[in-house]
């Protein structure tokens, strides 16, 4: 692992603050702290950004001495104040951590994994995609929701400073989503964390930045095989490249060939046949075949080469045949 640019990372975090409104430069803010790699990392990351920053540790005294040594390292080594408040269900332990300092600005050290795992949650308890809010509304604020927790333990491992590690977090809702539940996402699709993330904080997929936008061409693939493909003000569904191995259906055509190397694709803008200067609109335009045809015809390619357009242009060792039917 390469080391970590610890400056790099105060700057995410303080353009995260900026954008969002979070604290005044320079302002007071307290941190709420459990002793943990995130809250730790949240207490001095923001102090070295200049903020007066002071601690809270709220003690619920669950795991007996292990509470204890939490709260005297919160005591110690981040100079917290520490309160007891003894309760019993998590709502009611979040209700807890939340009365405390009420009058003052406080922070929470959620990170971006936490962002993830809250989305998921509320996808499979309610159906609904809500995510972490930034700023709560009796103004606790999350200056951390863009970093991810691994980032939170290597910053502190960077700096030098402590944390603790709560042992109960594998026995929670959270902690089964953590541990059992987005190690298999993961195994779907490597990108199924910065996905959830999206969808939490609400940004425009790229399917919808691609419907929004009508200067030039653009493609997205949309999974399935398919790709959504916009030509300036027209938008329309096309299959992804198909290896040509022996035959290949292709909407009204069928194609055929023994030569290795060959892929049946849709039309793209800027195609040009293969070893010639013509593009493939042209042939289009020459064989009066109708613009609104053009994306549904199959090009025979090698590579990015169009070597065979079929019905139009025709190459050796591929065949290929309109089915009317």
């Amino acid at each position: 692992m390469t080391a970590m640019d610890v400056a790099a990372f105060r700057a995410r975090v303080e353009e995260h603050i900026r954008e969002a409104e979070l604290i005044p430069r320079g302002g007071d803010v307290v941190c709420l702290v459990s002793g943990g790699a995130d809250s730790t990392c949240l207490w001095h990351v923001l102090s070295e950004l200049g903020y007066d920053v002071s601690a809270l540790h709220v003690n619920h005294g669950l795991r007996g001495t292990e509470s204890e040594e939490d709260a005297r390292f919160c005591r110690d080594v981040l100079d917290a104040e520490v309160v007891e408040a003894p309760g019993r269900t998590e709502v009611d332990l979040r209700e807890l951590r939340y009365s405390f300092a009420a009058d003052r600005l406080r922070a929470t050290g959620h990170t971006a994994s936490d962002q993830v795992e809250t989305v998921l949650y509320r996808l499979i308890s309610s159906g609904q995609a809500g995510g972490i809010k930034p700023k709560r509304e009796d103004g606790v604020v999350r200056p951390l929701l863009r970093v991810w927790r691994a980032e939170t333990e290597e910053y502190c491992h960077a700096v030098g400073i402590p944390f603790r590690v709560d042992s109960s977090n594998p026995d929670t809702k959270r902690g089964l989503i953590r541990e059992r539940i987005m190690p298999l996402l993961r195994e779907l699709d490597d990108r199924a964390e910065q996905n959830l993330l999206a969808l939490a904080e609400g940004r425009p997929s790229r399917l919808d930045a691609l419907l929004a936008a009508t200067a030039g061409s653009a493609r997205v693939d949309v999974g399935g095989g398919l790709q959504a493909v916009r030509e300036y003000d027209r938008v329309w569904l096309e299959r992804g490249p198909v290896e040509l191995s022996g035959e290949v259906r292709w909407g009204r055509w069928r194609i055929a060939s023994s030569l290795p190397g060959l892929h049946v694709r849709g039309w793209r803008a800027g195609d040009r046949l293969a070893n010639r200067k013509k593009k493939v609109q042209d042939v289009f335009v020459d064989a009066k075949v109708p613009r609104s045809e053009r994306e549904a015809w199959p090009l025979v390619v090698r590579g990015d080469e169009v070597v065979a357009v079929p019905g139009i242009v025709e190459a050796a060792g591929v065949r290929a045949e309109r089915i009317d039917d």
